[in-house]
């Protein structure tokens, strides 16, 4: 049978359409017998039907692009359907968190109602800090969108469509997630995270809206990459690990994470805004507020919590000598 046997099952399967359009087709027992002619008129038969049906798919799917490009897409709708969609992104990931932590996690079933309900929160805080972190890493060090050889527009109203919608996405997290906090208040933070999600949320939103000041939004954002951190810090704890060698490193990680993203990378935001402080004065005055009020207050959050970081990994260290 070989090579043959896909064509012969094939060729029993067509044979109902053969004898109608061929009837001088005949059987043997067997198998079934046919002339080369007949053979490649029912291939071009086949072929036709294979081509309808892919001009079919194509049709729709263009008229799906159509869609996404024309009216979700669109420049003047981008802010709100990415606002939307990450509302709805942070939903989809707390509701597979949970299906996936009850089957794979037994401490996940053990622990109470609170307890699961900051579980899935840190999930999803941590799937938008990779997501925006990478959006941020990319658009200020890898693109040319804020290089300052692009001497034709202000750096500070510098901005496109993947810029803004990713600025969307945000917004849309920081919105569930101050819900959240306030819904369970103070259980899932007290007032500082409060402070911490409104100031964002206004910059962000801010930014996105406006277009203005996006690079200096997306430096601050940076900042987000030492929450999967701090949150495999929280879920170390509560499965009753924090004397395991994974806690120490992970309180290591977060202290040099927390010192590049955090600390040194706003100063050197700070010393960007004095460079291209003339420009920053062209900014809406609301913008230039935010420019400079927002990441000051944020760093001396920073600094405060830096403090506690230091004294808490100083206190692991005392415990291991």
């Amino acid at each position: 049978m070989g090579d043959s046997y896909p064509f012969r099952v094939y060729s029993f399967l067509a044979l109902p359409f053969s004898l109608y359009e061929y009837p001088c087709c005949d059987l043997e027992e067997g198998g079934s017998t046919y002339n080369l002619q007949e053979t490649s008129n029912l291939r071009d038969s086949v072929a036709m039907l294979d081509s309808k049906e892919i001009m079919k798919f194509k049709s729709y799917q263009n008229q799906a692009n159509l869609f996404v490009k024309e009216y979700l897409l669109a420049d003047p709708l981008i802010p709100y359907t990415s606002i939307i969609g990450g509302i709805f992104a942070c939903k989809m990931v707390s509701d597979l968190t949970q299906l996936f932590s009850t089957v794979y996690f037994k401490t996940y079933s053990s622990l109470t109602k609170i307890q699961r309900i900051e579980w899935n929160n840190r999930a999803i805080s941590t799937i938008h800090a990779i997501f925006i972190t990478a959006m941020s890493l990319y658009l200020v060090f890898c693109s040319d969108l804020y290089s300052d050889n692009q001497a034709a527009e202000l750096i500070t109203d510098r901005n496109t469509s993947m810029s803004t919608f990713a600025l969307g996405v945000s917004v849309g997290y920081f919105i569930a997630d101050l819900g959240m906090i306030l819904w369970f208040f103070p259980s899932l933070g007290g007032y500082e995270y409060v402070i911490h999600h409104l100031f964002s949320l206004v910059a962000v939103a801010y930014s996105m809206l406006s277009g203005e000041g996006q690079l200096y939004t997306y430096m601050v954002l940076i900042s987000e990459t030492t929450t999967p951190g701090i949150n495999l810090r929280w879920y170390l704890d509560i499965a009753g690990m924090k004397r395991s060698k994974a806690y120490l490193i992970n309180g290591v990680v977060i202290f040099i994470a927390w010192l590049v993203a955090r600390i040194l990378l706003f100063v050197y935001m700070f010393y960007h805004v004095y460079l291209h402080f003339d420009q920053v004065q062209q900014m809406h005055n609301f913008g230039q507020i935010l420019v400079i009020v927002v990441p000051l207050v944020l760093s001396i959050m920073n600094l405060v919590w830096f403090a506690k970081i230091i004294k808490g990994l100083r206190k692991t260290l005392a415990k291991r000598q």
